[in-house]
């Protein structure tokens, strides 16, 4: 009949190298082990039987321990964690146990085994303290993990502590006084210093051994020396806590990143109407922002529409370089002051020269492309000038082409860097649209992506309006995996 530790087993086996079988492996490994201590002769007398069971009983733990990190990382632990720190060659005396077993069966018994690094014979030790004659028995094995030579001969109770950490040192005395006085089985750990000045940690189990009339005639134990498995362990351990602060710390961050950029980014959610008075047609402006598919902090990247005091219309997208709070709140300030000399009337040549020379002394230098549009309503002209930004995408009667780009560097480049202007007439009907370039670049290469968006001019003549365009180009580009955000805009001038 089936162990009902199996009961939950799939009726087909789980892939192989899988967690699920590594799961399922290390329950039947752990039942059969189990298996093994139970049906293991129990003579208290013979220090074989005690040995055969203390390294059953130390199976089970570390096969507990390793069902439990399994189970964690079926859970969801992160796919990458920082490297742990270097530690020795080691190999775990529960994976040696089966080979020395299988090569050997008298070597897991305390007979004669292979003197090798790493193996079992060299990490687990025994040791007997006989409380009536005061004999001490320790095994090779136990002068090794210690740093003794065995003409030191073993040490004592009373000599154990000298070599125990001292805020160790009561772990070890309730150790033993549990199992000399109440009879109680030992199980704990505790810091050794070496001869050689190594530390080194040990896992002690063991238990009484009575006499005729019940009473404590000598304790017998287990040591194994568990250093590396515990140095793992902390590795692992300050390795997740170093992951989730810095995950609190990213998302912290992206909360911050959001907040500045929905405070200083157009508040309108659809189109943006700008009603001029005179003969001049409205225009209709709705944007769009799209976050990088690559990272989870927000960008520089932004979108304006603004009416000036004089009846013009103020459109301006760009891109500063960087990621998280340092970005936004660079391009806060650049919008911020493009706003202000947009108001004062500044021209948007003489514009963008000023925002290259604020960049400059900015006192979180970066990089920065962008465009700089001034709509005049009356005369239906268009002024831009650009800063490394790729041309806006005029759509008319079903066709869409990119506008000559007058010279411009990047913002940020170059000292004293002039910037030319460029204009254009528009007509009724027409449709402008403005992006920065993360929307249609793929590892720093357009990729057609200009072709695309103009590809799309058939869909945007039928459009309702320039929100229904924006969702447009969304559906066209918001699913696709993007290096960098993004940012697109347009507008449509009322007929």
């Amino acid at each position: 009949m089936p162990s009902p530790l199996f009961a939950d087993r799939p009726a087909q086996p789980p892939e192989p190298h899988t967690v699920d079988a590594l799961i399922s492996q290390t329950r039947r490994l752990r039942g059969d082990v189990d298996a093994v201590r139970r049906d293991a002769a129990v003579d208290e007398d013979d220090p074989k039987n005690r040995w055969q069971r203390a390294l059953c009983d130390l199976a089970v733990h570390q096969l507990d321990d390793l069902g439990a990190h399994l189970g964690q990382l079926k859970a969801g632990l992160p796919d990458e964690l920082p490297a742990a720190p270097e530690a020795e060659p080691w190999t775990d005396p529960a994976v040696e146990l089966d080979a020395e077993i299988s090569s050997d069966p008298g070597a897991a018994y305390g007979g004669p085994a292979p003197a090798r690094t790493g193996s079992l014979l060299s990490r687990v030790g025994s040791a007997e303290w006989n409380l009536l004659t005061d004999e001490v028995s320790w095994s090779e094995e136990l002068y090794q993990i210690f740093g003794r030579t065995p003409e030191s001969g073993p040490m004592s109770l009373d000599e154990l502590p000298s070599v125990v950490f001292a805020e160790d040192q009561p772990v070890l005395q309730a150790m033993v006084t549990d199992c000399l006085i109440d009879g109680k089985p030992i199980d704990g750990e505790f810091r050794v210093v070496r001869t050689d000045g190594r530390v080194r940690t040990l896992h002690m189990m063991g238990e009484p051994v009575l006499d005729s009339d019940g009473c404590t005639a000598s304790m017998w134990a287990v040591l194994r020396d568990v250093s590396e498995l515990r140095r793992s362990e902390r590795a692992v351990r300050e390795s997740r806590d170093s992951l989730q602060r810095r995950r609190h710390i990213e998302r912290t961050e992206r909360r911050v990143a959001v907040e500045l950029q929905e405070a200083v980014l157009p508040p309108w959610r659809g189109s943006l109407r700008f009603a001029h008075g005179g003969p001049g047609a409205p225009l209709d402006v709705a944007g769009h922002y799209l976050p990088a598919a690559s990272t989870g902090l927000i960008g520089g990247d932004w979108y304006d529409a603004l009416a000036l005091p004089d009846g013009d219309a103020l459109l301006t997208v760009g891109d500063l370089t960087g990621h998280g709070v340092s970005a936004t709140s660079s391009m806060a300030m650049l919008l911020g002051a493009l706003r202000g000399m947009a108001v004062a009337g500044i021209r948007p040549g003489a514009l963008m020269g000023h925002l290259n020379q604020l960049l400059e002394t900015s006192v979180q230098p970066a990089l920065g492309s962008a465009m700089c549009c001034r709509y005049d309503p009356t005369s239906q002209k268009l002024s831009w000038a650009q800063a490394g930004h790729p041309a806006p995408l005029l759509f008319r009667d079903g066709t869409g082409r990119a506008l000559a780009r007058p010279d411009g560097v990047l913002l940020g480049a170059t000292t004293g860097a002039t910037y030319e202007e460029a204009e254009v007439r528009l007509l009724p009907g027409d449709l402008l649209m403005l992006h920065t370039d993360g929307l249609t670049r793929r590892g720093g290469m357009d990729d057609g992506g200009t072709q695309r968006l103009l590809a799309l001019a058939p869909r945007l003549a039928g459009a309702r309006d320039a929100q229904d365009c924006v969702r447009s180009v969304v559906e066209e580009f918001g699913e696709a995996p993007r290096e960098d955000d993004a940012c697109v805009m347009v507008v449509r001038v009322g007929r």
